[in-house]
């Protein structure tokens, strides 16, 4: 008898459904065939002992399982409940009173017939309603995420008994039900950190605030002990709300990943992320035998925070150059690409030198000239061309430290933050992915950052003195222009323009000596 069970397979952060076909014969042999890797081929010893646990077996006759279409690979162990209906149903174990071909099932067996989390489960979902499946069947602990898709019933179930029961009839499963609007505005200012913790650094807070109302790339360079990881900590409490669709395009990403975190189904505020300066090319970009998302993916709509930058490995650092610009990552292998999304804000931070104290008020720079401009030279020119925004931070003094007024609160200044992005949302609407400043082309910046021409004068005296690339100019007119959204200013004045150009203290030919 010939019976077909429906999956999905993971493709990026997008499924494509599998067809599970079982056919059970007279003869002898188990064929799994339809490309799986090891993980697939596994799954026999964990559907036979699964099913040994609730009195069922896996008939002794020739059984042949294609997985469809057979040039898709087929990954991991979250096959093991469709085959295990799939060999149930075609060997006439279970009776199938339901049509099984409008259900979706996926799930990892335990050899106790429990079922185990599986990855990708909104992606799932979605394609499960796109396709027109009445139902999606899964892991009683994904069951929330999945049920966020509105339009496919959701059954999350504990252990393969369960399944069996529902298809004979002789049980019912309970539907999985959430307000997925309700989840999503739960979290929504929710933030562990919150800007009314940091003492003086004004000057810095303005950058940061400015940094979050165009998405810009910020570097801060400052001694240790100074606040910029504090600082840095605190940038996604500023940013503007997560919208649902940026919502549910992250929480894909971490849903394929694996790292959604228990109870919680959606990504309802923006990700920080901190890698520490170990990690690999490809942890950061993503990539491995089976292409996974690395942290710039992870950091999609958020931040992605590089502590003590200098020490992190030059060709790591590289490689970070082109998701910078493009806002994606296409990881190829030899037989097949994947991209996912990489929209992140670069915060950086760095000591002036490899001892950490050039330029401290109070404490003696122990490093020579060229050991400080060596230290800097590990951070490459085009790197840094990419950076928008170059902040120093110079210790906070005992006055401000004792003081016991708070300083200003998070919400106050995205209170701004969010003005100054519906300005952008309002200029850029007609264009396709364009959001915010930072990511205007070279083409808009002449309609949208146009210059006096005392402002031009002055930028080409900065351009002269600094000697500034290109790109670093376009850099400079997108961060003047978030600065004159933030004064609610049509044109760029001179004076946003000076405090643009105020933020490129690392291109100064003179900084370190």
């Amino acid at each position: 008898m010939l019976v077909k069970v429906y999956g999905s397979a993971i493709s990026g952060i997008n499924a494509t459904t599998v067809c599970v076909e079982v056919s059970v014969e007279q003869g002898v042999g188990f064929f799994l065939v339809g490309l799986p890797d090891n993980a697939v081929k596994e799954s026999y010893q964990r559907v036979s002992s699964a099913l040994q646990s609730f009195g069922y077996k896996i008939p002794g006759k020739r059984i042949i399982i294609n997985m469809a279409p057979a040039d898709i690979r087929k990954e991991g162990s979250s096959y093991d409940l469709p085959i295990a209906i799939g060999i149930l149903a075609a060997s006439e174990q279970i009776a199938l009173n339901y049509n099984i071909s409008e259900y979706l099932i996926m799930g990892e067996l335990s050899l106790d017939g429990s079922l185990q989390p599986i990855k990708g489960v909104l992606p799932i979902a979605l394609e499960a309603k796109k396709q027109g499946f009445k139902a999606f069947i899964l892991p009683k602990t994904n069951a929330q995420e999945a049920a966020i898709v509105q339009g496919v019933d959701v059954y999350g179930v504990e252990n393969i008994l369960e399944v069996i029961n529902y298809f004979n009839n002789s049980a019912s499963l309970e539907k999985t039900k959430i307000d997925s609007e309700k989840i999503f505005q739960k979290d929504l200012e929710r933030y562990e950190f919150d800007f009314t913790d940091v003492k003086g650094q004004e000057n810095v807070k303005r950058g940061m605030e400015i940094a979050a109302a165009g998405s810009h790339n910020v570097i801060l360079i400052g001694p240790p002990g100074s606040g910029k990881t504090m600082l840095a900590k605190r940038l996604p409490s500023i940013l503007p709300p997560l919208s649902l669709e940026e919502s549910l395009e992250t929480t894909k990403i971490h849903s394929v990943a694996g790292k959604m975190r228990k109870n919680t189904p959606l990504v309802s505020i923006r990700p920080f992320r901190s890698p520490h300066h170990t990690i690999s090319d490809v942890a950061l970009v993503g990539g491995g035998a089976i292409p996974q998302p690395g942290e710039i993916s992870l950091s999609h709509n958020g931040v992605l925070f590089l502590d003590e930058l200098p020490e992190f490995k030059r060709n790591v650092l590289e490689v970070l150059r082109q998701p910078m610009e493009e806002r994606d990552i296409t990881i190829s292998r030899s037989k097949q690409a994947v991209s996912y999304p990489a929209s992140f804000m670069l915060v950086a931070a760095m000591n002036p030198c490899p001892c950490g104290f050039y330029n401290h008020p109070s404490v003696d720079c122990t490093c020579s000239t060229s050991s400080v401009k060596k230290y800097l030279n590990k951070i490459s020119g085009p790197l840094l061309d990419r950076i928008d925004l170059h902040i120093e931070v110079v210790p906070v003094p005992f006055k401000d430290l004792s003081e016991k007024r708070e300083g200003e609160k998070s919400s106050t200044i995205r209170q701004r933050v969010v003005v100054a992005r519906q300005i952008q949302q309002e200029r850029f609407k007609n264009y396709e992915n364009i959001h915010c400043n930072a990511q205007m082309t070279s083409k808009m910046l002449k309609e949208y950052c146009s210059l006096t021409e005392s402002g031009m004068q002055l930028l080409k005296r900065a351009m002269e003195t600094l000697g500034l690339s290109a790109r670093a100019y376009d850099r400079i007119l997108k961060v003047s222009r978030t600065i004159a959204d933030l004064d609610q200013s049509k044109n760029i004045e001179n004076h946003h323009l000076s405090q643009a150009i105020g933020y490129r203290s690392l291109d100064r030919e003179t900084w370190g000596i």
